[in-house]
């Protein structure tokens, strides 16, 4: 029975709405629409191809694979060399409004070749089978609330699990399938005109791309991690989920495995900072938007995460149907860790606000009240021990990453009002309190974070354990990199933390983040130690690290959110954004001659 494949095998696939995953081999074992967090009609990834799949592959002798996405694009080409000659599949899901398709065409390049067809579809995550019927030459598939229609011209069967069927490739001709999905209480979708809806797709985001300013020496990097970055996007909204899918083990056959198909507010920075560097001004204004109707409301309330549309509610439940990928149970949707507190979102928000004017966009007049609410939060809870960046489950400590992003809302807050109010702006009569809650923060961090026996910041107060996020002291301006406690940190984490030439996040075997197993290096980590280089001056150091960075990206460009260096794989939920977002502040900060603090951080 077919297994999925290894997460690096996987392209990804948007329609800024949903998303799907297409294997190396031709099959699509992720499936999720209307939305990238509605339940999977195709689950095979988390589990085995009964699950649900589709699957095009020849059923000659296959001697050579080839892939790549067309340039700007996330229209996937595989072009496989078969014994009796070669075909090509194209997979895309169309860009125009209201559409919820996936389209996928099987072109002869040359001679004659076999197609294997297969599709299952099960809804639910790959629970509950659909009634399959036909009608008008169309194959409609039905669990309410969902109905998928497929439409292909090839001659299909239906054997009460799967439809299957024999495609003939042959040079010059092409055979499409598209399916599209409707509420099942409604009329199905209207048939799609598939070559229109290519090249209009094409064109789109062609014209996306072309838009982006980096010019420098990764420019292919940058630029697939933007369009990667916009393919998360939740266009309606404006948000944009920390990955597509849910269950990818941080460590193969371990309990890590999360859904991560939401929306974080500690990315909120890099989100924008990548956004505005890259030119995309509508989206990070967007995404500024989205942030702050998220966390509208008592700021007691804020979570540090958001459906898409800014829903509280992500119940956390275990799918026990689904043997997981590669045996990695249990398989969870919906995430728990949005009932955490997490001081960190809140520097991260005043940040978004400061950055945002910083970069050129006009304040918005609606935020500045509940920013200084936030603030006043802030200044009553910033003693108080918090759940960390990491979302541990090995109870609330002080973590010195949380106390520093809350003194980076109190600095950001005051810069803010000296670089952006008028003399006579009532808020400057709030600068004072703001500067010296900042130096307290400080203080307090230097004389209860700092380990003297290592010479390094650490995770928590009163622990040596030490934790990556210290990497961002230099790039969060908290010190500099010449500060000797700044350059023990670097040191200690290049001791204890960088493994087989990749950082992880901290330490896992002492059990103290309440959870069995380890994980693989933390792919963000690894960047943020490139940009301590920076900043540190060893640029060679740094273009090395970066470069092995780039190498571990699959041969489409993406990245997961770990990395296992000694099984050489791509661990974790795929692809993540927040792996893209490091790689493009990396990319920017290598391309500066005197690269200066960056005024945001990022888990």
């Amino acid at each position: 029975m077919r297994v999925a494949s290894p997460i690096e095998h996987y392209g990804f696939l948007s329609n800024l709405h949903g998303s799907a995953l297409v294997s190396l081999s031709g099959s699509v074992d992720w499936l999720c629409l209307p939305r990238f967090d509605s339940d999977a009609c195709m689950a095979a990834l988390l589990g085995r191809e009964e699950h649900g799949h589709w699957s095009l592959y020849p059923g000659a002798e296959v001697r050579a694979t080839r892939r790549r996405y067309r340039p700007g694009t996330l229209i996937l080409e595989t072009d496989y060399e078969c014994e009796g000659g070669a075909v090509r599949l194209v997979d895309f899901m169309p860009l125009a409004q209201g559409r919820h398709s996936l389209v996928r065409i099987v072109q002869g390049l040359s001679g004659m070749v076999p197609i294997d067809f297969s599709l299952c579809v099960r809804f639910g995550y790959g629970q509950y089978k659909p009634w399959t019927r036909p009608s008008n030459g169309d194959t409609i598939m039905t669990t309410a609330p969902d109905t998928v229609v497929l439409r292909t011209k090839a001659t299909l069967q239906y054997d009460e699990d799967y439809l299957r069927g024999v495609v003939i490739a042959r040079e010059g001709k092409s055979t499409t399938f598209e399916l599209s999905w409707s509420a099942s209480h409604l009329p199905i979708a209207e048939p799609l005109d598939v070559r229109a809806a290519l090249a209009e797709t094409e064109q789109q985001a062609a014209e996306w791309t072309d838009r982006c300013r980096y010019r420098g020496p990764y420019r292919e990097a940058v630029s697939r991690s933007l369009i990667t970055l916009k393919g998360l996007t939740y266009r309606p909204s404006g948000g944009i989920v920390a990955a597509p899918t849910a269950g990818l083990p941080e460590e193969i056959g371990g309990v890590r495995n999360w859904d991560y198909r939401f929306c974080w507010l500690r990315d909120a920075t890099l989100t924008l900072d990548a956004l505005m560097k890259g030119g995309y001004v509508e989206e990070a204004d967007a995404w500024r938007h989205w942030l702050w109707k998220a966390i509208a409301g008592s700021p007691a309330q804020a979570q540090i995460m958001y459906g898409v549309e800014g829903e509280h509610r992500l119940t956390e439940f275990e799918a026990q149907w689904l043997p997981g990928y590669e045996e990695s149970r249990p398989v969870r949707f919906g995430n728990a860790a949005s009932d955490q507190f997490q001081l960190d979102v809140y520097g991260e928000v005043i940040n978004v606000l400061y950055e945002a004017q910083r970069l050129g966009l006009n304040e918005v007049p609606y935020v500045r009240t509940p920013a200084f609410r936030l603030m006043t939060f802030v200044e009553s809870m910033w003693q108080r021990p918090d759940d960390g960046i990491w979302e541990v489950r090995g109870g609330r400590r002080h973590f010195v990453y949380s106390k520093m992003m809350a003194w980076v809302a109190a600095d950001r807050m005051a810069r803010m009002i000296e670089e952006f109010h008028p003399p006579d702006d009532p808020a400057r009569g709030l600068l004072p309190r703001w500067r010296s809650l900042a130096d307290r923060i400080h203080r307090d961090i230097c004389a209860h974070g700092f380990d003297r026996r290592q010479n390094a910041f650490t995770q928590a107060y009163n622990s040596p354990a030490l934790d990556a996020t210290a990497l961002l002291m230099p790039a969060l301006g908290f010190l500099p990199a010449s500060d000797d406690r700044v350059k023990g940190t670097i040191q200690a984490v290049e001791k204890n933390l960088l493994h087989d030439g990749f950082v992880l996040r901290y330490r896992t075997d002492d059990g103290s983040d309440g959870l069995p197993g380890s994980e693989g290096a933390f792919l963000a980590c690894s960047f943020w130690l490139v940009d301590a280089y920076v900043h540190s001056g060893r640029r060679a150091e740094a273009e090395a690290l970066f470069e092995r960075l780039l190498a571990v990206r699959n041969d489409l460009g993406l990245l997961s959110e770990e990395y296992d260096p000694r099984a050489g794989r791509l661990v974790g939920n795929f692809p993540q954004a927040f792996s893209h977002l490091a790689l493009i502040h990396s990319a920017y900060l290598l391309n500066q001659d005197e690269p200066k603090p960056r005024l945001a951080a990022n888990a």
